[in-house]
């Protein structure tokens, strides 16, 4: 599958001497979603700006659709649309003068027609005239995206396109999203929400510290870093755990009442033989379950570990 975005040894550093980006190398297949997380911090905000031409790299090459950002970077800005995290519009106008006059800042010729395609794919054809001071928070948030859709772009940044929306919102977006995807359009998202990554994005990128720690297929990146937990509820429960048990890594769990084997999730676990020894012993047990380690663990994983408080775990 070919590219529509590389980046290649991109560094950042501001006058501060702070070092924003660090040789960063990155590759976005035409066609997909593609989610970028990471701490606040962490960069995701200073590389989305460069690409779109808002900040300018100390050093290293970004191609758009084949377009240099620098050498040729009307054509590469044209192919990029931006839903920034900030609602920043005219609240005196309307949805449908607003995106028409985003179109034309391309310098592309009026089309009501796609502009009213755009305005009902996220349900705001009704709204299309009300100003947009008038708008819930949830469809403000949508009339930035049709702005960054009206110049027909192949690759469209959502940065934190569900921050402040409710939950029923929240999926209503993830099914246009999908949507934008079916019809051609390329999507990074960035997201403090994990689960919207694990939800939607074909691959998942973590970066930390200015550095992109992993990029992976989100399958992939499961099942590679990922645990699985199996749980034995025991009809009685143990003070502690027999010797007879030292060949598993297990750990009692709710006051001796469980049993808890935790194992990568990309190599076998000899449960069958753990349960046979349950039996010889005769620790007789309720249930069973298994579940695998969700996006948000693997993500704390990689980087939570190295920083303190309740951030750790935001994307």
């Amino acid at each position: 599958m070919r590219s529509i975005l590389s980046v290649s040894g991109l560094d950042k550093t501001y006058a501060s001497g702070h070092h924003a980006l660090q040789s960063v190398d990155l590759e976005i297949r035409e066609g997909e979603i593609f989610a970028l997380l990471g701490p606040n911090g962490a960069g995701k905000t200073t590389l989305i700006s460069i690409v779109c031409g808002i900040v300018t790299a100390t050093r290293g090459t970004i191609t758009v659709a084949g377009h240099d950002i620098v050498r040729d970077y009307r054509a590469a800005r044209r192919a990029i649309g931006l839903v920034p995290q900030e609602l920043h519009t005219d609240m005196w106008e309307t949805p449908f003068t607003t995106s028409a006059f985003s179109r034309g800042l391309f310098g592309l010729a009026p089309d009501a027609a796609r502009i009213e395609r755009i305005l009902r794919d996220l349900t705001l054809w009704e709204k299309r005239d009300a100003k947009i001071m008038t708008l819930s928070g949830g469809m403000k948030r949508r009339v930035m995206i049709a702005k960054a859709l009206a110049h027909e772009p192949r690759l469209l940044f959502l940065d934190e396109p569900t921050a402040g929306v409710d939950v029923e919102l929240r999926r209503e977006m993830w099914a246009m999203v999908r949507r934008l995807r079916e019809h051609g359009t390329t999507i990074i998202l960035t997201t403090h929400y994990i689960e919207e990554a694990e939800e939607m994005a074909d691959r998942i990128g973590v970066i930390d510290k200015g550095r992109l720690v992993v990029v992976e297929e989100k399958a992939q990146l499961m099942r590679k870093l990922g645990k699985k937990h199996f749980t034995v509820h025991l009809r009685e429960p143990l003070g502690a755990l027999p010797e007879a048990l030292a060949a598993w890594p297990l750990l009692l769990g709710t006051g001796g009442a469980t049993l808890e084997y935790t194992f990568d999730a990309d190599r076998p676990a000899d449960i069958p033989a753990l349960l046979r020894r349950l039996d010889e012993l005769g620790l007789a047990y309720t249930d069973l379950n298994t579940r695998q380690s969700s996006l948000e663990e693997i993500f704390v994983g990689l980087v939570g570990s190295k920083r303190d408080g309740p951030e750790a775990a935001r994307a």
